[in-house]
């Protein structure tokens, strides 16, 4: 198997009846992840804090893979993050800084010696882990394939693996910047959790252009988000005036969401699951190739 060839294609995925079921999981599991370490998912919530955050993990990792690689520092965040714009030099600062106020990140070292070179803590390595294991069962839900079994049975691969999902994420456009009406959600303060509500609750299976999702309580999930109920509001109101979602009743609690919609922003997801695939299936291979090199050394 060559890089060209490697796991499955953005239209392979899109393609697929059971992408929605694989998004479905992916999205209950990450709720269910979310009720155990609030303040980290809702940090991590919008599109733009994910990208930071896939990158400074990847920029960490590869301090103890690559000789001579200044790891996680403000430096080598922002050479990743400023070209593609996908956040200013203050936001890369706040957004540094805050990870040390929630202890998500440390100094390593002297923390007087420049520059500052950071290392994730357990519980922000254990959430990427288990972000990274989550997407490849959505994946093996899609084949049937057995990527999570590999990785419980070798989780080095993650290391290898995760890199280089996250510099493919960062580099490919279409991720990068979601389309308009899925960037509505992502891109907003925990936007991305009222997504995976919708997605938790829509009847994909129903033959009809607008699908039930079900009733949506405001106050409810504001209040479990941590969110402004104003905000949330707001941002169903946007949806509706595109044409993404729809209510049905006078209070304004059954809502539907339109049929191309849900396909949109499958698509949109199919991208970052063909990333996940190469860099996983990229992975398997070079830990395979290291291993033959060391056995021909030893021999």
């Amino acid at each position: 198997m060559n890089g060209e060839d490697m796991g499955l294609t953005v239209d392979e995925l899109a393609g697929c009846p059971k992408l929605v079921p694989g998004l479905k999981l992916l999205a209950g599991q990450l709720q269910t992840r979310f009720d155990a370490n609030p303040r980290l998912a809702r940090y991590l919530a919008s599109h733009q804090r994910w990208l930071m955050s896939q990158v400074g993990f990847a920029l960490y990792l590869k301090h103890s893979t690559e000789p001579g690689h200044p790891g996680l520092t403000t430096g080598s965040l922002k050479a990743k993050i400023l070209p593609e714009k996908i956040a200013s030099r203050n936001t890369v600062l706040t957004f540094l800084d805050q990870l040390l106020a929630y202890r998500f990140v440390q100094v390593s070292g002297d923390p007087a010696k420049r520059p500052r070179r950071f290392e994730v803590t357990m519980v922000c390595y254990e959430a990427m882990f288990g972000w990274f294991m989550l997407n490849l069962a959505a994946l093996d839900l899609v084949d049937g394939g057995e990527r999570v079994a590999i990785l419980q049975r070798r989780p080095e691969l993650f290391k290898l693996a995760q890199p280089r999902f996250a510099d493919a994420a960062v580099d490919d456009p279409t991720w990068r910047h979601p389309p308009r009406r899925v960037a509505m959600f992502l891109w907003t303060e925990a936007g991305g959790l009222v997504m995976d509500e919708l997605i938790c609750q829509v009847n994909h299976t129903v033959d009809a252009d607008w699908l039930p999702v079900g009733r949506l309580d405001a106050r409810t999930i504001s209040s479990h988000f941590m969110m402004s109920r104003t905000h949330l509001q707001r941002l169903f109101r946007k949806a509706v005036d595109a044409d993404c979602l729809r209510w049905v009743d006078e209070r304004r609690t059954a809502v539907f969401m339109s049929r191309d919609y849900l396909a949109e922003y499958c698509r949109w997801h199919a991208v970052k699951l063909a990333l996940v695939d190469e860099a996983f299936e990229w992975a398997i291979e070079a830990l395979a190739t290291d291993s033959v090199l060391r056995q021909r050394s030893a021999g």
